[in-house]
């Protein structure tokens, strides 16, 4: 979900006043189902708008006929404005993709247009029908508009007492304003109504405000509820062809956790079988900078999951949007921490093939910033286990197209520890570029690139120069023939370790640029948790069975 800014102008001081004291909504799943909200909120107004501009002419004409020119009264256009403000958000909200800021300052703006408008019908409403008090029945019918919008529109108890106080105070000011010099209103005395009149009004303010506490806060006590075995799940933090993945807490232990689980709608025998798979291999692996396994299991609903370390960092793919390219020594120091990670899984016979940016998380642990994590063995190759060919097929081409190793493309059952070391030098080239080793605009052209097409050198894309001995490293990895690149990813560590900038990121440094600069962008991932932007980012599997070779 996109991170608010704030621009200068009148319109953004508005949209911030607007917003003031909405909820904290850290996922783009909130930020659509709040979209949603707005919409119905949107369609009922419109509806209602509708009806008194259309059909409320109709019933004047039969039951007031002797009041004259109301039907074509100059507020009229009032209630056109807030039918065509109506039609407009909703529209907005049908169409396009909104931040929640603008969503919050829109459905105000709904709220308080409202008000502003039946203050102006009392205002302007004819002589003959002021004497029989309509507030009553303007105060019901926003009454009933409030209570839609707190039972609609996440909120919190302070926002929706701000709102409706807001769009209840033009109709106090043009109850007062129309009856000052009347001592008898609707039959009552006029101080006694207007007395009731506010008193009704602080009655719309504060119910309202009760519904959303009860409402929405019951929403969100059950949403953070949710448990699976001992782990009670809170926020969803990514989704993934094998499963999606929660924040969630232990109830004993109370140490931050990341779950994954395979809803039941995808639990079938193959995919069960494949999760299973995914986190038996994961388990095996011990390495600091692979991601450790907890827990694995099944609840009675026959959902599966497995709890694994929380990860409070950024991946490399959103530290390079964010921060730029990264210096030749902060490159090296991560690019050898993977390939350790890599070299013990290469060890165990295991395959990652998935190696990419978005795959590898920089954190803290026991103190020590800028560690690497490597996640996501969903697409692990066993190639010793007997039963991998039940589970991967090897007809499939699974990865990421931007990171695929041509042999990967040319004959996925080829694929080797070899195929790991490639993509890391892909990934290496964009933490060190901010571009991609091949780029193109479909996959196809992408993998034509990685069958024959030759990366431009870093130092050129860069227009400085840089670490030489790096720079060859990196053309080392991307070579087309396996047996060109390094021999294993253990001997990727050691050539990387033995360059010139080995060593000058320091932790020193590590832990001056969290403090200034990571600290913030981490905040700024943790909001949005966005899918891959480009296609070509995300994991793709494609069945070559039947095609013809070429």
């Amino acid at each position: 979900m996109p991170a608010p800014h704030h621009p200068s102008g009148p319109v953004s001081l508005l949209e911030r006043a607007l917003g003031y004291g909405a909820p904290a909504l850290t996922s783009e799943e909130d930020r659509r189902f709040l979209q949603r909200r707005i919409a119905l909120f949107a369609g009922v107004l419109f509806t209602l708008a509708g009806i008194s501009l259309f059909v409320l002419p109709v019933l004047i004409i039969l039951y007031f006929p002797d009041v004259e020119g109301l039907v074509f009264h100059p507020i009229r256009l009032v209630h056109f404005g807030i039918f065509v403000a109506c039609a407009v958000a909703l529209r907005a909200c049908r169409r396009g993709e909104h931040s929640v800021e603008k969503l919050y300052a829109m459905e105000a703006a709904l709220a308080v247009g409202l008000g502003v408008t039946l203050g102006l019908v009392l205002r302007f409403i004819p002589e003959e029908l002021r004497r029989g008090g309509p507030e009553v029945g303007v105060m019901l019918g926003l009454s009933q508009a409030l209570a839609v919008r707190a039972a609609f529109i996440p909120s919190t108890p302070k926002r929706t007492l701000l709102v409706d106080a807001t769009a209840v105070v033009p109709i106090i000011v043009a109850s007062f304003w129309v009856h000052r010099n009347e001592d008898t209103i609707g039959g009552m005395p006029g101080g006694a109504y207007l007395g009731l009149a506010t008193f009704w009004s602080a009655v719309m303010i504060v119910i309202p405000a009760l519904i959303t506490k009860v409402v929405h806060g019951m929403s969100e006590r059950m949403r953070k509820m949710v448990r699976l075995g001992q782990y009670t799940l809170e926020e969803k933090i990514g989704e993934g062809g094998m499963g999606v993945v929660y924040r969630a807490k232990h109830a004993f232990l109370r140490r931050p956790t990341a779950v994954k689980l395979l809803p039941p709608e995808r639990a079938g025998e193959v995919a069960v079988a494949r999760f299973e798979r995914e986190v038996q291999l994961t388990s095996r692996l011990t390495h600091p900078n692979t991601i450790a396994i907890y827990d694995f299991g099944r609840t009675p609903e026959r959902v599966f999951y497995y709890a694994m370390e929380y990860l409070d960092g950024l991946t490399l793919e959103a530290l390079v949007e964010r921060a730029g390219p990264l210096p030749a020594e902060r490159v090296i120091h991560i690019l050898a921490q993977v390939a350790g990670a890599l070299g013990e899984a290469h060890g165990l016979g295991l395959i990652h093939r998935d190696v990419k940016p978005a795959n590898v998380i920089l954190c803290e642990r026991g103190g020590v910033p800028d560690v690497a994590k490597v996640l996501d063995f969903g697409l692990v190759k066993d190639l010793e286990g007997a039963g991998d060919r039940a589970e991967s097929n090897v007809n499939v081409l699974t990865g990421t197209p931007l990171y695929m190793s041509p042999e990967a493309i040319r004959d996925p059952k080829s694929v080797s520890g070899a195929s790991d070391v490639y993509a890391l030098g892909a990934v290496g080239y964009f933490l060190l570029t901010g571009r991609h080793a091949f780029d193109a605009p479909s996959v196809v052209e992408v993998c034509s690139l990685h069958l024959h097409g030759t990366p431009r050198p870093a130092s050129e894309v860069l227009g400085a120069p840089i670490s030489a001995d790096l720079e060859r490293i990196l053309g080392h990895c991307l070579a087309k023939s396996p047996g060109a690149r390094p021999e294993s990813a253990e001997a990727l560590a050691e050539l990387l370790l033995a360059c010139e900038d080995a060593g000058r990121w320091t932790v020193a440094r590590a832990r001056a640029w969290w403090r200034n600069i990571g600290d913030e962008l981490a905040a700024q991932a943790r909001q949005r948790r966005p899918e891959p932007s480009d296609a070509l980012a995300a994991t793709v599997a494609v069945d070559l069975s039947g095609r013809a070779s070429e």
